[in-house]
Parts: C-alpha cells; structure tokens; sequence
C-alpha cells in the first residue's frame, strides 16, 4: 500500500465535516455474558469488520448527508487497505489517510453479551504514529462553517493539532477513551464536549472539579469549562447543555431488542457533527444523534449499523427542560457557575478566570497534555 492513500469522491452532500482521529480493524465475538477478572468465557465465531471511533463516526456524518473528510493513519498491511476501501465505498475523502510502514493497523478487541453491551480493549497501532504535520496538511479541508471532529484515541499530540487546525471551525471534541489527563484549553474551545457518564466523570476528575451521580449533573458541571455539552446516556438518551443554561433531556426513542451498542455512541458524535455543519442548532443536532444511536443498536457491528438519513424518518425524539442543578450544590453563580467562570467569547473560545486543574503547592500544574 502507499503512502498516501488516494483520495475518495466526496458525494454530493452540502456541509463539511473534517474528522481528525483513529480508525481500526475491530475483531468482534459474542459472549453470553462479559468475563469477569480471569475468567474464561467460551464465545461465539469471530468477526472482523472495520472500526476506530474516528472512523466511525465520519462514516456516521458522511450517511446522514454531510460532506466528509477523514485524517488519519493506517498501517501497511491488508486491514489498512480494507479500512481505506471501506471508507471511500461511503465517499469519504481519504486524501489524508496515511499508511505508517512496518507498523499495524490499529485493532480493537470487542466482546458483546446477549444483552448487547460490550468490553473494548484497543491497540492503537498506527493510531499512535499521527503527527501534527498530518493534520497541518489537511488544513485546507477545515472551512469556515466546518465541523471538525475529532477523540482521544490518536493521543494528545493529535488533539492538540486538531484544535489548532480549527481555526474558523467549530470544535467538537469527543474525550473519549475517558482520559487521564486532558488540558483545559481543549476543553475550553470544545463546542460541544461529547462524552458519556464515565467519559465525563473522568474529564472533571482531570481538570480538578467535582464529580455527581447523575448525568444532567455531569452536563452541568462540564458547561462550566466548555461552551456546550453533550453526555449520552445509553437507554436514557442524552442530556445537554449551553454554559450558564439549562439542561434538556433528550430521551431516546423506543427500540425494541437491542443487539449491539458498538459505535452508539460514535453514531450520535458523527450525527451532531452533520447537523452542526448543516446549520442545525445543538438542540436539533442532539436529537437526531439519539435518533441515529438508537437506530444502530438493533444491527450488529459499529459501521454496518449506522444509518442512513431515510432511516431516520420514521424515529421522532422530545426533550424536556430540567431547571438547572437540581440536586446540585455548593455552587456560588447562576445556573452552578463559579464566580469568576469563562464565557463564551465572539470567537466561540472562553475568556475569563476557571477553576483550574490540581497543583504541587508550587503553582505547577500537576497534570499533562497542555496544547499551549
């Protein structure tokens, strides 16, 4: 395979998703139950298929309509080329999907139980080997009015150049794998923050905040250090929030029998991100993303679940209005925001004083992945 990869039709789609981030062969067995700590639990046959949240979820944006670019990389070898083919079969720009030579494309290990939830362990493979440059070189996919997309699973130094590719973009940052570390700039600019209720739990640990049960309380809280918030809730949908307003709910729609939640999450990313870059507001955009993840949990597999806009046309989804913080305390602001906390600039960035991570008790920040 060569090194750069040729480019894919765009299709006709009208709005511009650029997504910055992993993609994997996944390696898939079903279980009737998840093993607990050295246990050995006979399964069923192995299936291989293609994977990686980044790929996931510009696979997701570019089927419900969105004009989409893939950055990435891939190893040199078979599943590499699968992975490159699969993505142009859905029209996916792959002129930035580089292979690495003499390294493995990344590979994730997927157990899923008869009830459909899942374990995931992920070797990144080349995933790790992205590098700014890479990211630098798609700079001329990133429009003005563009949605750029972009995880955790390229490390920090790919997040890191994914925000500074954002420059007249709105930023959309999925932390996720749930991180142990994550600067507060990142999460600043992001709009919206999408996480789930571990991922988010997480993200306040990194950046020094308290942590809550629920995951209206967990929007909430993460408003208070991005512009906007996205915290999925599996079966109970999603809940989301602008800084200093309140949160909504949005529920998900009835399913029926669930047969797999691999890549739920990574379809509700790529939907917000479609609708975002179509003009939607949040509200909208959230909706159709819990549309499209409760879509995808009746088909097995991430990819081959993720729906099409013509899918959707049958779901509908509400949200209702919860009064901000509820059973949240030991807030000094309006709507639990700290005196003193950021708001949203004209540039979509924060400006203004935040509660900043843990220090040594020499005013050092003691965490890591600092983009500035």
């Amino acid at each position: 395979m060569s090194n750069d990869l040729p480019a894919a039709t765009t299709g006709g789609g009208v709005v511009g998703v650029v997504v910055v981030g992993s993609a994997n062969v996944d390696l898939l067995v079903t279980v009737p139950r998840i093993p607990r700590p050295g246990e050995t639990v006979l399964g069923g046959d192995l299936r291989r298929a293609a994977g990686g949240k980044g790929a996931n979820q510009a696979v997701a944006a570019a089927r419900l309509g969105a004009r989409t670019t893939f950055v990435g990389r891939v190893g040199d070898d078979e599943p590499g080329a699968g992975t490159q083919r699969a993505l142009a079969a859905e029209g996916i720009d792959c002129r930035w999907l580089r292979s690495t030579p003499g390294t493995a494309t990344g590979t994730a290990l997927i157990a899923v139980d008869s009830t459909g939830e899942n374990t995931i362990v992920v070797s990144p493979g080349a995933n790790a080997r992205l590098q700014p440059a890479d990211v630098e070189a798609a700079a001329e996919a990133v429009g003005p009015g563009a949605v750029l997309v972009t995880q955790l699973e390229t490390g920090v130094a790919g997040t890191c150049a994914a925000l500074a590719a954002a420059r007249g973009a709105r930023f959309l940052l999925n932390a996720a794998p749930a991180p142990s570390s994550l600067a507060a700039d990142v999460v600043a600019a992001a709009d919206p923050l999408v996480v789930n209720e571990h991922e988010a739990a997480a993200v306040l640990e990194v950046l020094g905040a308290r942590t809550w049960s629920e995951p209206r309380d967990h929007a909430l809280a993460l408003a208070q250090h991005a512009a906007s918030v996205v915290v999925t809730a599996g079966a109970d949908g999603a809940w989301w929030c602008l800084r200093g307003e309140q949160a909504q709910h949005v529920p998900a729609p009835p399913v029926g029998e669930v047969v797999d939640t691999t890549g739920a999450g990574d379809t509700v990313v790529g939907a917000v991100a479609a609708a975002l870059a179509a003009g939607s507001g949040l509200a909208e955009a959230v909706e159709r993303g819990v549309r499209a993840a409760s879509w995808s949990v009746r088909v097995a597999g991430a990819q081959p679940s993720m729906p099409r806009s013509e899918d959707l046309a049958a779901t509908r989804s509400t949200r209702r209005v919860i009064p901000a913080l509820g059973n949240m305390r030991d807030t000094t602001g309006p709507y639990g925001t700290p005196a003193g906390a950021p708001t949203r600039s004209a540039g979509g960035l924060l400006s203004g004083p935040h509660e900043g991570p843990p220090t040594d008790g020499e005013g050092t920040r003691a965490w890591h992945g600092s983009c500035s």
